[in-house]
């Protein structure tokens, strides 16, 4: 499925980008490999690709368990008007993801959620993390929910 909501004009104020921001990603992503939630919920690291520079980009990102074994995550920037930089990159390259979950990398691929299937899946998020409704509240886009399904190259063990 398509990614394609475009930025609100309305929202929280996003952090800038740069080393502060990489360093606060940096020890989330440990303090997940650890503990493997965040901010009171399941987290699992995301590693995409840049959509122009082609690098490899990590973040730690919340999730909610979706059908069939799969991965949902929210594109909420804690309700920015502009989508967080990593929804761009999976729009670039959905089939160039990796998670980070459990001790193991697992490639996966990601699509959009938009319908019924969008709300189904959002309802769920919100009744088990009420503060996706809240960043919702804050911005005029909608939040972009996104699925990760594993591919069929195995998952590998983290060292």
């Amino acid at each position: 499925m398509a990614f394609d909501t475009p930025a609100g004009t309305k929202g929280a104020r996003q952090p800038k980008a740069g080393l502060m921001m990489r360093w606060v990603n940096n020890t989330a992503a440990g303090r997940i490999r650890r503990r493997g939630r965040m901010m009171g919920f399941n987290a699992l690291i995301l590693t995409t690709t840049g959509a122009r520079t082609g690098a490899e980009r990590v973040n730690p990102v919340g999730w909610f368990p979706g059908p069939d074994g799969s991965w949902l995550i929210v594109a909420s920037a804690a309700g920015a008007p502009r989508n967080p930089a990593w929804y761009h990159n999976i729009a670039a390259h959905p089939d160039e993801v990796k998670i980070e979950v459990q001790g193991r990398t697992i490639p996966v691929t990601a699509e959009q959620l938009h319908g019924a299937e969008r709300d189904q899946a959002w309802q769920q998020i919100i009744a088990a993390a009420p503060r996706f409704g809240q960043y919702q509240g804050k911005t005029d886009r909608e939040l972009p929910v996104i699925r990760l399904v594993q591919r069929s190259e195995p998952a590998t063990p983290d060292s």
